[in-house]
């Protein structure tokens, strides 16, 4: 059985990583567990960073929040909410998805460079990164970036470590610029859309000045039509008018029902956290990065060569898709479609026996490849921090 260490100084991680570099004996890092997202990580111990708890800077005035790194988002929330400020990035929750009861930590969010729909808009974790601590491999901690926005030289390491995984450093803190609460939200919704014309109204509309937050597409299922939906943010005069505007824009392409305030939130935590999906329990689920443009024809592959159940958010340039677990779990198709169109993808729900039988992450060019064992070298030589990971 892994034993698990849980240090609550920067101290004490030095010492653990120190010693496990010196020995070769390999770390499994995690914060609160709820992103067992990659390849099976090897290791007799595990170090959690769920005691390094706390916010340790807070700042309305300036939009800018630190907290270590075991702090559970939902208490960053609450204390954001207070103030009616929020994280930019809207965070994916993969509790539901990957049947999980953990707690999830500011440190996962940032190691796996979390974001859902409003990414469009607002961009991922590691755009409103700005700054982090974080124990190397070495044992050794790092301070990188602050409390501004600046421009770097080198290696940026605050970049670097978002959607690392936990394999270049162990997160001890975190810093992140924020953005006010908006006054109230709606969504536009058009039914019955192929996923063709789904991409050509969403890219419409985020062709426009008037500032979608979401875009997404839900196929047709189960005898329900298809749901194109809009997300639009703001104060509630700003909101009247875009839905106004953009009555024009979408009219080509039908009439749009409106989902109001709070059913609006409902509708778009279940696109963020993939609900759609949830089950069968045993599908293995990808997660598919393309061209917007190209989103329909790979999801039309994905359903007729493995019969996936589909969802497609960033206005078709995200897509999630379910296949069977046998075999390779749709992973020779999902990524000879991908090579395709200059795509990737990411397999996030498997079997451990599945997660170890292929690549969980896509593959990398050889030079792409190459960079990346340096980084891993400079940070992590001894391989000690989760190897096999990625």
């Amino acid at each position: 059985m892994t034993s698990i260490l849980l240090p609550d100084t920067e101290a004490e991680i030095e010492a653990i990583v120190h010693e496990a570099a010196q020995s070769r004996s390999a770390l499994a890092i995690h914060g609160g567990g709820t992103r067992p997202i990659g390849g099976p990580v090897h290791a007799e111990r595990a170090l959690s960073t769920q005691q390094m708890s706390g916010i340790t800077l807070y700042e309305p005035s300036e939009l800018v929040l630190s907290a270590r790194a075991g702090t559970p988002l939902a208490e960053i929330q609450a204390t954001l909410a207070a103030n009616r400020q929020r994280l930019p990035f809207e965070p994916i929750d993969y509790r539901h998805l990957l049947d999980n009861h953990g707690t999830p930590t500011i440190g996962g969010v940032t190691a796996s460079n979390s974001s859902g729909p409003r990414r469009i808009h607002s961009g991922a974790a590691r755009d409103a990164l700005i700054g982090i601590r974080a124990t190397t491999g070495r044992g050794e901690t790092i301070k990188s970036g602050g409390r501004v926005m600046k421009n770097v030289t080198g290696y940026d390491f605050v970049k670097l470590m978002a959607g690392s995984w936990g394999t270049l450093g162990v997160l001890t803190e975190v810093t992140y610029k924020l953005l006010p609460e908006v006054e109230t939200e709606t969504t536009l919704l058009l039914s019955g859309l192929s996923a063709e014309r789904a991409v050509e109204a969403m890219t419409a509309a985020l062709a426009t000045p008037f500032e979608v937050t979401g875009a997404a597409h839900l196929p047709a299922t189960g005898g329900a039509p298809s749901r194109t939906v809009l997300r639009l943010e703001g104060f509630e005069a700003s909101v009247t008018y875009r839905t106004a505007r953009l009555d024009a824009v979408l009219r080509p392409f039908g009439t749009f029902e409106m989902v109001a305030a709070e059913a609006s939130r409902v509708l778009w935590k279940s696109i963020r956290d993939v609900e759609v999906l949830e089950t069968p329990r045993e599908a293995a689920i990808w997660r598919i990065s393309v061209r917007p443009s190209d989103g329909p024809a790979v999801g039309a592959r994905l359903a007729a060569a493995l019969g996936s159940s589909l969802l497609y958010d960033w206005a078709g340039g995200l897509i999630w898709a379910s296949a069977s677990p046998e075999g390779d779990g749709g992973a020779a198709i999902v990524r000879a479609t991908v090579a395709t169109v200059g795509g990737h993808a990411m397999l996030v729900r498997g079997s451990p026996a599945l997660r170890l039988s292929v690549p969980v992450f896509q593959p990398e060019a050889p030079a792409v490849a190459a960079i990346s064992r340096q980084i891993k070298a400079t940070f992590d030589p001894a391989g000690v921090l989760n190897p096999g990971r990625m």
